[in-house]
């Protein structure tokens, strides 16, 4: 059985590609993009079929393509890599910046949260895999021998996945 899927509206805001977008079972009806115009936009769903959603935020402060965008588990915080060598965690309610990690080399591609949102790992051009706490403080680097696509902790947080 082929499983059917129907364009039920669009989501007009950014003026580059879209690179990410990025939900979560907890909060569906809250969709961030992120953009290669440098911004990510939060996202209301209205299911009107008018206007299916309506922008409600965009975080600005990176200088380079926005490439991955995760959002928290408790719905409260983002957090984005691009391609200016940085992550940044997005507190949603009040839309700035509340940490800026500092660390990479080059292109930041890959980004994600630990299942209780203490830890980040981040994935980079420059063929590293980095752990963070949430104060910004890079706690371990890996040297890989390639560029690291996708990163992902698993459930228990006993190990982090990579691309």
């Amino acid at each position: 059985m082929t499983e059917q899927m129907t364009v039920r509206g669009t989501l007009k805001g950014h003026s580059g590609w879209v690179t990410q977008i990025a939900t979560t079972p907890q909060y569906p009806d809250m969709i961030l993009s992120a953009s290669r115009d440098k911004s990510i936009i939060m996202w209301k769903l209205t299911r009107d079929e008018t206007n299916y959603g309506i922008p409600q935020r965009c975080l600005k402060g990176h200088s380079h393509f926005v490439s991955d965008v995760v959002i928290s588990s408790d719905g409260q915080f983002a957090l984005s890599g691009a391609w200016d060598s940085c992550l940044r965690l997005w507190d949603l309610t009040s839309g700035v910046t509340t940490r800026h990690f500092v660390g990479h080399t080059k292109d930041v591609l890959s980004v994600a949260f630990s299942a209780d949102n203490r830890q980040i790992v981040s994935g980079s051009r420059d063929k590293t895999i980095k752990l963070w706490n949430t104060l910004g403080v890079c706690k371990y680097t890996i040297q890989v021998s390639f560029s690291s696509n996708s990163v992902q902790f698993n459930v228990k947080m006993t190990t982090a996945a990579v691309d």
